[in-house]
């Protein structure tokens, strides 16, 4: 096998060939074995040898231009455009370009992936390869990457990178690295450097062996798997596989009374959908038998007792520091107690074996936790062979130490509880595993709490748990987010400890970028008051044409248009319509408006002059429209769109559900589009021209109304991203009585102004200004009594 070492140190750092040998491998196995060496030159001090191959029958090549002009003959012959980006790899992005030719190099880069995944088609190519090699030597790429400095970059070149950085030849090229980087001594390595580049990936994991990191992703088959749960997953198979490690899927089933196979195959689908797979696949249930000996163990060493006393009584004893009447209790009647869980008696029924590790500690995780529950229901993997059920607290430390488990990696939620989790490695004798803590995906207006988005599925708020206005993954793949676009998010945001409260903006917005270059262009007007146009000097007969589905994309085909004497158009655009002006009509050409017919000012007819001579670059309003023709009518169907289920951006402690529900969150409109789009599949994402992207929910066959389903997807703009809730939605659909009650009661509640009693005019009373609505909503002020020493004054008139 032909080999290509690399050095650490190299100027330029050798990732162009690195990257090229490890994307040839994915293209035929084995073609190139690739190792790095420390220092920056691989032949004495000739700094040109920052790369050196050695072929099979003994030539050596050495340097970058040469071997990766060598690799480049183990790839598929390339394109003109491939062969243009491979050259401004070397040229216009080497070191040795000036700091402005690089801007002007960055620029020409952002500005050519505004509409594109990859530099060259649609898939990942040898432009892309080298292109992502020069930037990662680049020490300003870099430089400004750490910095998000999106003014030097752009944000379409950093997103294109993120997602490189992602392919599988750049993480072999990183495990490499990250090996020679194991093997050394020296600190802050490339290795290191590689990891935080990827969405500042440092999480400074300690005792790090390669090839022998085992990270788990432990998931509880009680519900479907939301965001937050796809980070933790992508985090722990990353850091496995940066260290050519294994990584452990193991589902959490000791809680019985809200499992189900559902939910474990739900999440197995979502994993396989997210391109995440574990080497093993186990379950706690494996090892409860294990489990209970350990148990057992910990009872006759006086380190846990069986309890009886009630639930609330435990919790108030717990948060006072007072020591349960069963603390002191004798190994024997430990051991008999615990005897009569396991059997499930009326007795058993009544206990719990908690831990006995302290009383008063200030972490009240520690105090005697519960670790054993009897649930005398059927299990389902193990059925009724056990009526006794370990806590998470217990038997994760356990699983994750017989696992071979070298590294936890957890959601800051769980930080106070790690001292427990050390605390049972030395009282079991367990081997220990090293934790590390990321921070917690939060989104606003959004509910991550499986209890609490359980409550919107019982309570019928929502259709099931992949209702498009949930964050599970399920969810928000319903409402259009791509898998790749998800992925790239997630890695963007790195393993962070900084507890954020993210805005949805970001993520929609880079899932724009992905589905725009492929979404194929598509027609939609309202239904309701549907303008007729007769069209003067056009076809005296309709007849059908092909047009591009997308014009900057014509590898995705042609449509079918209706060219007719008799089309439609929006009312919205109509009522704006003026005699004599003149409109453009999308893919078909200007016209002038010569008589509009109206009924109470709305619209209920128009006739054009077609006036195709005409500069649609002189017009200020471009319409869409549909034509009909006996062989292709126009496809009835619903368009809808969601508002956030709550109102606040976060919730407090102490905030009931009941209280922020947004009274309305679904708003539909029924809809003709365009012959084309009846037929889609399901799940085909489009765009309808000049009202955004769609995805297709339902076909008519699946609707109980008969009419395809398109739900609208996110775009990342403010206008998209806000909540609708409190604005004068004149489109949307009445309330339900419910929502009407809410409503009323909060209007009365705004009527309550203090400064009511006063008599003042409304602003809207005296001038013709719009009327605003608070910025910052409805705030609450404090009383100055409360807040300063100040004294209240009454008001002055």
């Amino acid at each position: 096998m032909t080999s290509l070492t690399l050095a650490q140190k190299g100027t330029p750092l050798p990732y162009v060939p690195g990257a090229l040998a490890e994307y040839a491998n994915s293209v035929s196995p084995g073609t190139f074995s690739v190792k790095w060496q420390e220092g920056s030159s691989l032949k004495d001090k000739d700094k040109a040898a920052n790369a050196v191959i050695a072929t099979d029958n003994g030539e050596e090549i050495v340097g970058q231009g040469p071997t990766v002009a060598y690799i480049l003959r183990f790839l598929p012959q390339m394109s003109p455009e491939v062969s243009q980006w491979l050259t401004f790899s070397l040229e216009q992005l080497g070191t040795a370009a000036a700091f402005k030719d690089l801007e002007q190099a960055f620029a020409q880069l952002d500005q050519h992936l505004q509409m594109r995944s990859y530099l060259a088609g649609y898939t990942v190519t040898a432009a892309d390869v080298a292109v992502w090699g020069a930037l990662r030597a680049s020490a300003i790429f870099q430089r400004n990457l750490k910095l998000e400095s999106q003014q030097v970059l752009g944000e379409a070149l950093m997103r294109w990178y993120v997602h490189i950085s992602t392919q599988p030849f750049v993480e072999r090229l990183s495990e490499s690295l990250a090996q020679l980087q194991a093997n050394s001594s020296k600190k802050g390595s490339s290795g290191e450097k590689k990891a935080a580049d990827q969405g500042k990936f440092d999480l400074g994991l300690e005792n790090v062996e390669y090839g022998k990191v085992v990270t788990r992703f432990p998931p509880e088959p009680s519900g479907y798997m939301h965001i937050g749960h796809a980070k933790a997953a992508l985090l722990n198979e990353y850091f496995a596989r940066l260290y050519n490690g294994k990584f452990i899927v193991r589902f959490d089933d000791s809680n019985p009374s809200k499992e189900k196979s559902e939910f474990e195959d739900a999440i197995t689908e979502d994993l396989r959908l997210l391109g995440i797979a574990g080497d093993k696949i186990t379950h706690t249930s494996d090892y409860f038998q294990t489990i209970y000996e350990y148990a057992l163990q910990l009872i006759r060493s006086g380190g846990a007792y069986v309890d009886d006393t009630d639930k609330e009584r435990i919790k108030e004893e717990r948060m006072d520091g007072i020591a349960s009447r069963c603390r002191d209790q004798s190994v024997e009647e430990n051991l008999e107690r615990f005897e009569q869980m396991r059997l499930g008696t009326e007795m058993g029924e009544r206990c719990c074996l908690r831990a006995k590790i302290s009383v008063d500690c200030p972490n009240k995780a520690m105090r005697d936790p519960v670790i054993y529950r009897c649930k005398p229901v059927p299990h389902h993997r193990t059925g009724t062979a056990w009526k006794i059920y370990p806590t998470y607290d217990f038997c994760c430390p356990i699983v994750d130490s017989l696992e071979g488990v070298t590294h936890a990696l957890r959601s800051m939620e769980y930080r106070d509880r790690n001292p427990l989790y050390a605390w049972f490695f030395p009282a079991l004798n367990l081997r220990p595993v090293a934790i590390q803590d990321f921070s917690r995906m939060n989104f606003v207006y959004t509910l991550l709490s499986k209890r609490k988005l359980q409550w919107f599925v019982d309570n019928g708020r929502v259709t099931g748990w992949d209702d498009p206005r949930f964050p599970t993954v399920r969810g928000i793949r319903r409402r259009g987010m791509t898998i790749e676009a998800l992925r790239q998010y997630v890695l963007m945001q790195g393993a962070s400890q900084k507890n954020m409260l993210l805005e949805w903006d970001k993520i929609w917005s880079l899932n724009k970028k992905i589905i725009d270059p492929v979404a194929p262009r598509h027609t939609a007007l309202l239904k309701r008051e549907l303008v007729p146009a007769t069209i003067v000097s056009g076809p005296a007969e309709s007849y059908i044409k092909q047009v591009p589905k997308h014009k900057k994309n014509p590898e995705l085909g042609t449509k079918q248009t209706v060219f007719s004497p008799l089309v439609f158009v929006d009312q919205a655009d109509a009522a704006t319509f003026a005699v004599n002006e003149e409109i453009t009509l999308m893919d078909w050409g200007n016209a002038i408006v010569s008589n509009i017919e109206r009924i109470d000012n709305v619209v209920t007819g128009l006739t054009l002059q077609l006036h195709l001579e005409g500069d649609f670059k002189t017009t200020k309003k471009k319409i869409t429209w549909l034509g009909q023709d006996s062989a292709m009518h126009p496809v009835e169907a619903l368009l809808v769109d969601y508002d956030y289920l709550i109102t606040k951006k976060k919730l407090e402690e102490d905030d009931e559900i009941i209280d922020v529900l947004t009274p309305v969150t679904e708003f539909d409109e029924p809809a003709i589009v365009d012959a084309n789009v009846g037929n889609l599949s399901k799940g085909s994402i489009i765009q309808l021209e000049r009202r955004g992207y769609y995805i297709v929910d339902k076909l008519a066959n699946e609707s109980e109304l008969g009419l395809i389903t398109l739900i609208k997807i996110p775009d990342g703009k403010a206008s998209s991203m806000a909540s609708k809730h409190n604005q004068n939605e004149t489109n949307a659909p009445a309330p339900s009585k419910k929502s009407q009650k809410a409503a009323k009661s909060s209007k009365n509640q705004k009527k309550q102004d203090p400064d009511a009693a006063l008599g003042l005019p409304r602003p809207e009373d005296v001038c013709n200004m719009y009327k605003t609505d608070p910025m910052y909503g409805d705030v609450k002020l404090a009383n100055p009594k409360d807040v300063s020493s100040m004294y209240e004054t009454s008001k002055f008139y």
